[in-house]
């Protein structure tokens, strides 16, 4: 009993990995132990090659052993190969009746995100608790008897060699050199990458630079995780020559759509338990400064109550606890510089990080300005003290969102993930929303604290991801694939950056690396047909049925539209709409919905120049079950006002998404208003059209 007490609390006894010369050759060489890393090491196993992982961590599996364990997964049947056996690992470890210390199973339920956390019909469990993941990992490098060398930084400025486009060896700080045909990059940060020469970006494309629509500054889109209410920004209340208080950029956030060098916010993802026996007290640490939060002081005085809506259950009374709201645990605009920064400074960034999160929970568990409710809860969680043992019982991993991303010969864009785009060569495949949490905070025009950069809208169903995209431009290197920090836009990337996607992405990259070696070319020339049937081989996912490349498209573009269109986009809105692609046929790239909340506060008016005349005016609409059946609809013309509702349940007479209002007089100024007031379901917001009569 005392064995099993033992493996629940830090996972299975790590098995001594095969020993590595100094200067040994490998077939593959792979530098990181993320997720991504470890399922690349496996496949180039099983294909029959050498492979050694260099990993700068001790720990193995990156973020999805490291406080995620409610899987941000989209759609389960695009993910299969070693990512779904990954899952299904997990699962044979919960079946095991030790595995549930703190909490019986049928205590636990089966709440997961969007599918049932244990899904016995497929075998696959996708919520779980960081020693469990942490476990599998080690199970599959033991396994596969594959060596792995830990604590091991790339020296990255003079750790790579090339001999003309291919790397040849790399050495790390300690001295360690490993040759290899092929390279695997699976770090979060890109160095092997960036340490070979390889292009790459760091911070927000602008829209123009690809045709997006969700790149760039968000300020008009950002509006989840938002101040709900208007809070003060300044250390005197009203004064703003008293100075911001903390977290709050002075410099202006920009124009909506332009590029900039912000990167979204990281945060840990704490493992926290309100198991009185398994549950250590948030302490106050060291250089605790309560000011740091009296941005959230005053929000949770105005009334917000959202604190604890991502505590999100896993397994044995636990949680993953990630962001929620506009103040907390993202650190918002403390990371820019991580990408690029030294090994140093990158542990000056991550401590900070710990501090302001640490100190955050210490703040709502004990300030006494903090509501009671808010408070008396807060102090009920800990951290698991049977997690990270060796680290205090914080994760060993800070959740690095975003930092290099590759710029090859091929981008994955906005574009390719909603269909507009052909996607060559599919790898796997992505459906998460495409998320951006926010990048910046700053004083809005009406002098109130204000977040910019959260962006959380739907692709409109799963997606392809290209292999052009993992491998660098063919003069720049030749035996390089890169899974994580692969070629991709900001936006695109808030996609595709989930943990099951990195574990197939890791895979498909080593079969191209491993056919590279079979076919003695470089990673950029394998040959299509053999790289697609070897992933089917190995049961990855290329596509499904209604995938976007798959999904007709018909939506509509308002340049080619007749008369004069305006979008959702160009209207003046009021409240807090959420945007959405979810159901066709809409005018350009989506529509905007109330949420079926808010009731009253939220209104869109549609400006328009006109000249003198008759105009139809028609509004766009996707419907759906779940719509308001009496939108108040109110334009204003040369005769006064017409007020009247529309039915969004009913599909619109046409053509396309539009329903004709009538025809009206308009002596050139036209505004036609679109409220959520007294409606009995969702309330749709897409374009107005003006046609002369």
């Amino acid at each position: 009993m005392l064995f099993a007490i033992i493996i629940a609390v830090l996972g299975a006894p790590r098995v001594p990995a095969p020993t590595v010369d100094d200067g040994q050759t490998f077939d593959v060489v792979v530098y990181g132990g993320t997720s991504a890393g470890i399922a690349a090491a496996v496949q180039a196993d099983r294909m029959g090659k050498s492979v050694v992982v260099v990993s700068p961590d001790v720990h193995l599996g990156g973020l999805s052993s490291g406080g995620l364990g409610w899987t941000d997964s989209g759609r389960k049947d695009g993910i299969g190969g070693i990512s779904r056996e990954f899952y299904h690992r997990v699962w044979q470890k919960y079946q095991e009746p030790d595995a549930w210390r703190w909490q019986s199973r049928d205590d636990y339920g089966n709440k997961g995100q969007g599918t049932p956390a244990i899904d016995g019909e497929n075998r696959t469990m996708w919520i779980f608790e960081p020693h469990i993941a942490e476990a599998v990992f080690e199970d599959l490098v033991a396994d596969h008897d594959i060596p792995v060398v830990r604590d091991a930084w790339l020296d990255r400025n003079a750790g790579v060699e090339k001999n003309g486009n291919r790397i040849v060896r790399i050495t790390t700080l300690d001295g360690q050199t490993f040759r290899g045909s092929m390279f695997i990059d699976a770090t979060y940060e890109g160095d092997l990458m960036a340490a070979a020469g390889v292009s790459y970006t760091v911070g927000r494309e602008s829209n123009a630079q690809y045709g997006e629509t969700l790149n760039g500054v968000q300020k008009k889109r950002a509006v989840s995780h938002q101040f709900d209410f208007p809070v003060d920004p300044y250390v005197t209340p009203g004064d703003p020559s008293s100075g911001l208080l903390p977290l709050i950029h002075d410099e202006d956030p920009g124009l909506d759509g332009e590029a900039d060098h912000r990167l979204q916010a990281y945060c840990f993802r704490m493992c926290l338990t309100d198991h009185p026996e398994n549950r250590v007290p948030f302490a106050k640490p060291e250089g605790y400064d309560p000011n740091q939060y009296e941005l959230l002081r005053r929000y949770l005085q105005s009334g917000f109550k959202g604190v604890f809506n991502k505590f999100d259950p896993i397994p044995n009374r636990k949680t993953d606890t990630n962001n929620h709201g506009a103040f907390s645990t993202d650190n918002i605009g403390m990371n820019y510089d991580y990408p690029e920064a030294s090994y140093e400074r990158r542990r000056e960034i991550i401590a900070e990080h710990e501090q302001y999160q640490k100190g955050l929970m210490y703040f709502l568990a004990n300030d006494p300005d903090i509501p009671d409710d808010i408070r008396s809860k807060a102090t009920s969680y800990g951290l698991s003290r049977d997690e990270f043992t060796d680290n205090d019982h914080w994760p060993h991993q800070i959740y690095v969102r975003e930092a290099r991303r590759m710029v090859s010969d091929f981008v994955m864009t906005e574009r390719h993930l909603r269909g507009i785009d052909a996607t060559p060569d599919s790898v796997g495949m992505g459906s998460y929303n495409m998320d951006s949490h926010n990048v910046q905070r700053y004083v809005d025009e009406n002098g109130h604290a204000r977040n910019e950069g959260d962006i959380q809208i739907s692709p409109g169903g799963p997606y392809q991801i290209s292999y052009r995209a993992l491998v660098p431009k063919e003069e720049e290197c030749a035996n390089l694939v890169v899974p994580v920090c692969l070629s991709s836009s900001h936006i695109a990337y808030g996609s595709i950056r989930m943990e099951p996607v990195f574990m197939i992405l890791g895979q498909s990259a080593a079969t191209g690396a491993v056919l590279a070696i079979d076919h003695d070319t470089s990673v950029q020339e394998i040959p299509a047909d053999a790289l697609r049937d070897r992933l089917l081989q190995d049961g990855q996912v290329l596509d499904l049925p209604d995938s976007t490349s798959n999904r007709p498209n018909v939506s509509f573009q308002s340049s080619e539209l007749d008369g004069i269109v305006i979008d959702d986009e160009e209207a003046e809105l009021v409240g807090n709409w959420g945007i959405s692609s979810a159901l066709r046929p809409f005018v350009d790239l989506g529509y905007r919905h109330d949420h079926h909340e808010g009731k009253g506060t939220k209104a869109a008016t549609y400006h328009a120049a006109l000249e003198p005349g008759s105009y139809e005016v028609r509004i766009a609409y996707a419907p759906s079950s779940n719509r308001a059946t009496n939108v108040p609809i109110l334009i204003h013309h040369a005769e006064g006002q017409t007020a009247l509702t529309v039915n969004q349940r009913q599909s619109p007479a046409g053509p396309g998404p539009f329903q004709s209002l009538g025809t009206f007089r308009f002596d050139g100024e036209s505004r036609v208003e679109v409220r959520n007031e007294g409606t009995n379901g969702h309330v749709i917001l897409d374009a107005v059209q003006f046609l002369p009569r």
